[in-house]
């Protein structure tokens, strides 16, 4: 049995790299040297060239940081690298909890080492090469210390507690981790904000004047209590813009990018905070939390059923069952499933934001908004025109042209 697991196991990862391969393959064939007439308006001749440049170099890096990727874990299977690294944690420490925080310690560590020149090429190269890239090396190297340690101390802790409950609940172990993940997630839904970001950039009360008195009384027009509007410094990192709404209750803030500000105006800017609003009074945001807890128990359920089998740990080449080894075996083994529930969420998240455009549209203007859209799409070089399938599979949000669309039949309803 545990031999058939491992094959299982080798070909939901080959089956999961050809998929994507695939995938990228057919966004290829959406490529073109002259201005489609759907994005004319949009783009013109020198930013589409530019925008097809950067998606040509964004494609053959990711060919090769995804097949490096791929490459390893297989050796790590084939070579019995999990069993290794397994003896190495055993050898420190053969307590349950530590065992596990020493394992997962290294292969994260060692990844992510690994991985380190690919994200070095991407940001200083790439990026800069586009014209994105405004991270120093001295940022870039404390982005990467702080990532370390916020992994250990809350990765850990809840590894470790997640263990715990394990010893002492037995087969009952998922109700409890459930309840400790669930309020965990509702804590960084409202604190994530005001507690991790700082940690990695700036975030300033927008100043008083024109916009924030034009945001205001939209909110207030809308029924919507507004306390907090910061603006991030973005601009540390890359010149890339964005918005986004964060936090619940009293804890609820709109953070804009300081590239978004200074590219937009005033009714462009009002135009994308009523769109982060529309998610607010819509609802998509406590929908989205209490779906993602749903998923989060049935896995944990479907995990409760498998943990104590020795065949998932001698799929690995370890012999004794632990629940590292077993997390490791599960993990890869729940992915179709995993994928298919993320497929799903992903067409949920695309209906909130024709919502949320909507609502903008209605309770602002569907111009400026559509004017945003299209500044924020040319400023990222975003691919305007990436192939449905890809869309199905990964994109959250719809594209640039479908949003568009919609907002024009929003004003033709109107």
């Amino acid at each position: 049995m545990a031999e058939i697991l491992f094959w299982i196991i080798i070909g939901i990862l080959i089956f999961d790299f050809v998929l994507e391969r695939f995938l990228d393959y057919l966004n290829t064939t959406r490529w073109s040297d002259q201005l489609p007439d759907e994005v004319k308006g949009i783009y013109d001749e020198e930013k589409y060239r530019k925008q097809q440049a950067y998606s040509k170099t964004n494609h053959r890096f990711g060919m090769l940081t995804s097949s490096f990727s791929f490459v390893l874990i297989l050796l790590m299977f084939f070579l019995g690298g999990f069993a290794m690294v397994n003896n190495w944690a055993l050898s420190v420490s053969d307590s349950p909890i530590w065992s596990a925080l020493i394992f997962f310690g290294i292969l994260l560590l060692t990844s992510d080492i690994l991985t380190t020149p690919f994200s070095i090429y991407s940001t200083f190269v790439i990026e800069e090469k586009f014209g994105f890239n405004k991270t120093k090396a001295k940022t870039f190297i404390l982005d990467k210390v702080k990532g370390w340690l916020l992994g250990g101390i809350i990765g850990g802790g809840l590894m470790a507690l997640i263990i715990f409950i394990y010893m002492k609940t037995g087969e009952m172990f998922w109700i409890y981790v459930w309840l400790v993940i669930s309020g965990f997630s509702i804590f960084m839904a409202m604190f994530y904000s005001s507690l991790i970001v700082p940690l990695f950039n700036k975030q300033t009360p927008l100043e008083d004047g024109e916009l924030k008195q034009t945001i205001n009384d939209f909110a207030n027009k809308v029924g919507f209590k507004l306390d907090n509007i910061f603006v991030i410094d973005g601009s540390k990192r890359s010149t890339k813009a964005n918005a986004y709404f964060t936090g619940l209750g009293k804890k609820k803030r709109i953070v804009l990018y300081d590239t978004l500000i200074n590219d937009m105006e005033i009714p462009e800017l009002v135009a994308v905070l009523a769109h982060e609003i529309g998610h607010y009074k819509k609802k998509h945001i406590i929908w989205s939390l209490i779906l993602g807890i749903i998923q989060t128990g049935f896995m944990l359920f479907i995990f409760s059923l498998a943990i104590d089998s020795p065949e998932l740990s001698q799929a690995l080449g370890v012999e004794k069952t632990s629940f590292h080894i077993g997390l490791i075996a599960f993990g890869i083994l729940y992915s179709p499933l995993s994928s298919i529930i993320g497929i799903g969420m992903n067409v949920f998240s695309r209906k909130n934001e024709y919502e949320a455009d909507a609502f903008a549209a209605q309770n602002y203007d569907g111009k400026p908004l559509a004017n945003a859209l299209k500044k924020l799409s040319v400023k990222n070089l975003s691919n305007l025109r990436p192939h449905p399938a890809y869309v199905f599979f990964h994109y959250s949000h719809p594209t640039l042209l479908q949003r568009l669309k919609a907002l024009r039949e929003e004003k033709t309803r109107r």
